[in-house]
């Protein structure tokens, strides 16, 4: 099986920043795409930031310039620096991977989540 933890969220006030990680632990043959997503309740979630293998990006519009994501593929781990944080990226805020496990089809993880509260 595979394990998504991820850390980093908490209270911000707007301009401020934060710095989510996520590490992917078990029998792990490969891990491919990486991401993070946000969904507030009620809303349809969103992706955030996505990084292929070889370190290419893609953003959502309304955070691009603002936030960074990267990856640490001997940790497995992935991470978002969120600069210049606004009211409006208040949400849970979800880690993504694509990976194939054990003996298992290549598919989509999940961790569980780690809520970025922005607000003065």
């Amino acid at each position: 099986q595979l394990q998504l933890v991820e850390s980093g969220g908490g209270l911000v006030q707007p301009g401020g920043s934060l710095r989510l990680s996520c590490v992917a632990s078990g029998s792990i043959n490969s891990i491919n795409a990486m991401g993070w997503y946000r969904q507030a309740p009620g809303n349809q979630g969103e992706l955030v930031a996505s990084i292929t293998v070889s370190g290419i990006t893609n953003y959502a519009d309304s955070v691009k310039g603002r936030f960074t994501i990267s990856r640490d593929n001997d940790k497995k781990s992935v991470y978002l620096q969120m600069n210049s944080l606004k009211p409006e990226d208040t949400d849970v805020y979800y880690c993504n991977i694509y990976a194939r496990v054990a003996h298992m089809p290549w598919r989509d993880y999940w961790g569980q989540g780690t809520r970025v509260t922005v607000s003065s």
